[in-house]
């Protein structure tokens, strides 16, 4: 059977920016063992397998597999595959509805003269703040000293919106680029919570690299070792739901611009909204533009 797919680059609006996302759009049939091999031949971050919906009130159910695993929920792999559905659509809808491991994850289409523009999901899960981690030691993570740690707002935490991660403040703009990830710290700190990986940040963000307000990479296990993400959704949706929760805002809407892969040569523009009622963080967001890149399709018969 030849299955169709199309790649785009997400959270970019131009061709090799962003994170590379595999969209396959005849995902049924496949087994998961064959989602896994389709996705590892890929061997993007991620790859998403497009399904009828379970529930026919919502409009697919998506499945996003790493070149390791299946994952519950990620940011970029809803941006970029909500942008494919919505631009192979007669007419683009506002909206459409996923069902994934996490819950469900709506995602709001911006059109211009009938064109879509970009996408932003809304996270499936409200915020949860998890364990702490020693400033040394999430440092070590990094190859950083303690002292480009910052932790006056908040100590590194291990945090979720549906995909957890340890978050950390850097100092300083150049301790952000000169950051490595060191495999046998990460080896003792890790998995924790249901967190693999770290997703560190820094507001010092120099002139020539505005809009952004902060900068932030996101070090992970990939499929020959720690690699690094040019485009993390899931985590800028729980850093920024994180910061808004710290905020003394009780009532409004908190807006953040976050740049991220600007250090790997896939620069990245993550826009984020997070409200809050009562003091309380009430509904998380994340979007961006996405670029379409290739298609084609590929025969695979299914097995379930």
């Amino acid at each position: 059977m030849q299955r169709r797919y199309i790649t785009v680059d997400v959270f970019t609006d131009r061709a090799f920016g962003g994170n590379p996302l595999g969209v396959v759009l005849d995902a049924g049939g496949l087994s998961s063992e064959q989602m896994q091999a389709v996705a590892r031949e890929f061997n993007y971050s991620e790859t998403t397998f497009v399904l009828p919906p379970v529930d026919p009130a919502h409009d697919a159910q998506v499945r996003i597999f790493t070149v390791n695993r299946e994952l519950p929920f990620a940011g970029h792999p809803n941006v970029g595959t909500a942008f494919v559905l919505a631009t192979r659509a007669a007419k683009p809808p506002a909206r459409l509805l996923f069902e994934e491991g996490a819950g469900l994850v709506p995602v709001e289409i911006v059109t211009e003269q009938g064109k879509v523009v970009s996408t932003e999901f809304t996270a499936p899960q409200p915020l949860k703040r998890m364990s702490y981690l020693p400033v040394e030691q999430a440092a070590a993570c990094l190859s950083l000293a303690a002292g480009d740690i910052k932790s006056d707002r908040h100590l590194p935490q291990i945090i979720s919106v549906g995909l957890a991660f340890l978050a950390v403040e850097i100092t300083s703009r150049e301790a952000l680029r000169q950051a490595k990830p060191d495999a046998a710290a990460f080896a003792k700190t890790f998995p924790r919570d249901s967190s693999d990986a770290v997703y560190f940040y820094t507001p010092d963000v120099p002139a020539g690299e505005k809009p952004c307000e902060l900068q932030a990479r996101m070090f992970h296990p990939g499929a020959s070792g720690l690699s690094e993400d040019p485009a993390t959704g899931s985590a800028t949706a729980a850093c920024a739901a994180l910061l808004a929760d710290l905020d003394d805002v009780k009532d409004g809407e908190l807006k953040l611009k976050i740049g991220q892969g600007v250090d790997m040569g896939r620069p990245s523009l993550l826009l984020t909204r997070v409200q809050k009622k009562n003091g309380a963080v009430a509904s998380i967001h994340v979007g961006g533009n996405s670029v379409k890149m290739m298609e084609g399709t590929f025969s695979l018969e299914g097995k379930d």
